[in-house]
């Protein structure tokens, strides 16, 4: 038995000290192998998504475009999901998360997360013909959402909705077209530019939004070399207004706390 404990203890410290070797390391890889693999969303429009030619593009994947630009190195995207993104980063298939991820303290244990730089609320796209006002009108009923989303405990736990999980945000709406659940649960940010899509025009998000949940960029836990050189971005990315920008090139409403981001940032505070 204790031969089995000391072998244990023996493997935990051996997976600790691989993980912070490896960050340790990254940027040095990254400078390296000459481009920085980050990990982004293919299904998330207009944050990050795949276009007809097969590319990925959107708000985020910009974002990182101008990351590269910093760091002197290309960008390759790995398509991630919000069930994988994390541990895709701790087998070292990508170097970051850029990959609309909320700043959870759980997950602040396990990696290093940037400053916020962007930050979304829930709420649910269904068909205005149900007439759905309030988060109890869907108690007890079928709504679609994905693997991994952070909004879906609250949902189930707090308004007691029937939670259909799927794979991804595509598969959701897939579903919530085909009748198969009443509403689709979601940031509210992904449905600004869905709603102007004519196939969409009967459907709306009429809820009241929930408590407004900060974004971060993912790193290595301990690589703290590549948090501040996130955290400088992001940092810059307020005071010049880029961030605005880019939420005005794809669309999104404007949203009060990059508008508040930006004020402070650019009184020095």
């Amino acid at each position: 038995m204790k031969t089995f404990v000391c072998a244990l203890v023996a493997g935990a410290c051996l997976a600790l000290s691989g993980t912070t070797a490896l960050a340790q390391q990254t940027m040095t890889t990254v400078k390296e192998r000459g481009k920085i693999i980050v990990g982004v969303k293919s299904d998330y429009r207009p944050f990050s998504f795949t276009d007809p030619s097969g590319a990925i593009i959107g708000m985020e994947p910009d974002l990182v475009a101008d990351l590269g630009k910093r760091l002197g190195v290309p960008v390759e995207f790995v398509p991630v999901t919000s069930a994988n993104r994390i541990q895709f980063l701790q087998q070292g298939k990508i170097d970051l998360i850029v990959a609309t991820m909320v700043i959870l303290p759980e997950r602040k244990k396990i990696i290093e997360i940037s400053e916020p730089y962007y930050g979304g609320s829930a709420n649910a796209l269904t068909s205005k013909s149900n007439g759905f006002k309030a988060w109890e009108d869907l108690r007890g009923k079928p709504v679609c959402g994905y693997q991994g989303n952070i909004y879906n405990r609250r949902a189930v736990e707090e308004f007691g909705i029937h939670l259909v999980a799927l794979k991804n945000a595509v598969e959701a709406l897939a579903a919530l077209k085909a009748g198969n659940c009443v509403a689709y649960l979601d940031d509210i940010t992904t449905f600004g530019a869905l709603l102007q899509d004519p196939e969409w025009q009967s459907y709306e998000a009429p809820l009241p939004q929930l408590d407004f949940e900060p974004w971060g960029m993912g790193a290595r836990k301990d690589d703290t070399e590549m948090l501040n050189a996130l955290n400088s971005a992001v940092a810059d990315w307020h005071k010049t207004g880029f961030l605005i920008a880019l939420e005005k090139k794809w669309k999104l409403p404007a949203s009060q706390f990059l508008a508040e981001q930006n004020k402070r940032a650019s009184a020095g505070h």
